[in-house]
């Protein structure tokens, strides 16, 4: 056993105490047991010839403000062009692990009634928390609160995006939805409402209106944090 992790780091994994090493670990101790690090170690499976992959993995995750979401954020390209020691094989099994927790995320969410602005944020996070450009999705709900349809109303830029209110009117007529709700991503990591999110408010729930159709909320996500039209008393 090491005295400590510097000690431990000194050596190859092969030759730490078999409780210490990430998969034996997982076996004796359960997943839960393990660090991020020694998670992530795993999908390394091997580091450089100055590093053991605990020691990459913990300088990945330091890199990324030992953020799982900061990482998600990461391209595959840019994995492999930063850190030494990962080839595109192990930079796809990296993203390819963040992607499946993100749907497992999404999953759960989408099986809740969506009844406020945490609801939303669950929800839509998952989809939006990684984007580097702003997303509009339209949420359609019956009079019990369970989602009727979900769909992307919008592609923009770093700042802002402009959606077409008629096609979201359109689709929650169609579809028969009784409430809508608006979400959209703020990559700058400000969820303060623009000008432009203000008026598209206030256009959606003006058109819906006229169709018996109640705009429930419009949510503002970033990566840890909300704005709620509704919870703010603005809509």
């Amino acid at each position: 056993m090491f005295s400590t992790m510097e000690d431990r780091n000194r050596v190859p994994i092969s030759e730490w105490a078999k409780e210490d090493r990430p998969r034996e670990k997982l076996l004796l101790k359960g997943i839960s047991a393990l660090s991020d690090a020694e998670l992530l170690a795993i999908l390394i499976g091997s580091g450089n010839s100055s590093e053991s992959a605990v020691e990459l993995a913990q300088r990945i995750l330091r890199d990324s403000e030992n953020n799982i979401n900061q990482l998600g954020k990461l391209s595959i390209k840019e994995l492999i062009k930063t850190y030494k020691g990962i080839g595109e094989a192990k930079a796809i099994t990296i993203a390819a692990a963040l992607e499946l927790g993100k749907r497992r995320k999404y999953e759960g969410a989408r099986d809740k009634k969506v009844i406020g602005s945490q609801d939303v944020f669950e929800y839509f996070h998952p989809l939006l928390s990684d984007l580097p450009a702003e997303e509009l999705w339209v949420l359609l709900l019956n009079r019990s609160g369970r989602v009727i349809e979900q769909f992307r109303a919008a592609q923009g830029g770093v700042g802002t995006v402009t959606a077409d209110v008629k096609l979201i009117i359109k689709r929650a007529v169609l579809q028969l939805a009784s409430g809508i709700i608006l979400c959209h991503n703020h990559p700058s990591g400000s969820c303060a409402p623009s000008e432009e999110d203000r008026v598209l408010t206030r256009k959606v729930k003006a058109a819906a209106s006229y169709m018996d159709i109640m705009l429930l909320d419009h949510v503002i996500i970033s990566d840890n944090s909300l704005y709620s039209f509704c919870d703010e008393e603005r809509l």
